[in-house]
């Protein structure tokens, strides 16, 4: 694991990457102006994600919801601020190329455990806790296992196996798989959010207790 992992892993993401940014300019830049026209600014989606060794980086994306909100000024539902081109650049992933700009800064990999939230960081278990021993990816054994349709404890599982079994091989069924889905369109559930990590095990703790 330890030669393609250390160093032939990082070279194809940089080479990978650097490609695909100027094949895809044009792309960018025609969403960059769907974005702008339909939503206003900011066109990109900017969160901070823990990545290799939990190091906090900022991750990229098109930005898919308006900043609609109700007389209180709260925000609206996402259900309800997510717009028809959002879905769309959603259900294609298209949302997900800025990301390829965080592949060529090193923050992150082609293949690799999708980054979650910071706040997440105290509820993993020690096995779960393997998905920081690698940079994350755009996409990873999980995605390709169920995607969206898969329960927390079965999506950190399969993170957990992918670090354990990272070789080139396994990035490149990983790679292939993805593409196949996503031209597909399989085993993806659009939906505004996800249920958070940290709420269900804490719930999850507070039922166990109660039990008891």
């Amino acid at each position: 694991m330890k030669p393609y992992a250390n160093f032939f892993k990082p070279l194809i993401d940089f080479v990978g990457a650097l490609a695909i940014v100027s094949v895809l300019l044009p792309v960018y830049l025609i969403f960059y102006i769907l974005v702008r026209a339909t939503m206003g600014f900011p066109v990109f989606f900017t969160q901070e994600r823990p990545g290799k060794g939990e190091k906090i980086f900022k991750i990229y994306k098109f930005r898919s919801m308006v900043d609609a909100r109700d007389a209180d000024g709260n925000l609206l539902p996402d259900n309800q601020r997510l717009t028809p081109l959002g879905i769309f650049m959603r259900k294609t992933s298209i949302d997900e190329i800025p990301q390829f700009f965080n592949v060529l800064k090193g923050d992150m990999s082609f293949i690799g455990p999708r980054p979650l939230l910071p706040r997440y960081l105290p509820y993993y278990t020690e096995r779960e806790k393997l998905r920081h021993k690698v940079r994350p990816g755009l996409t990873g054994l999980a995605q390709i296992r169920g995607r969206n349709n898969l329960s927390w404890d079965e999506k950190l599982e399969y993170d957990a196996q992918y670090v354990e079994n990272l070789s080139f091989l396994l990035d490149a069924k990983i790679a292939l798989q993805t593409v196949i889905k996503v031209l597909k369109g399989s085993g993806v559930k659009i939906q505004t959010q996800d249920p958070f990590l940290d709420e269900e095990r804490k719930n999850r703790g507070a039922n166990k207790a109660s039990l008891e």
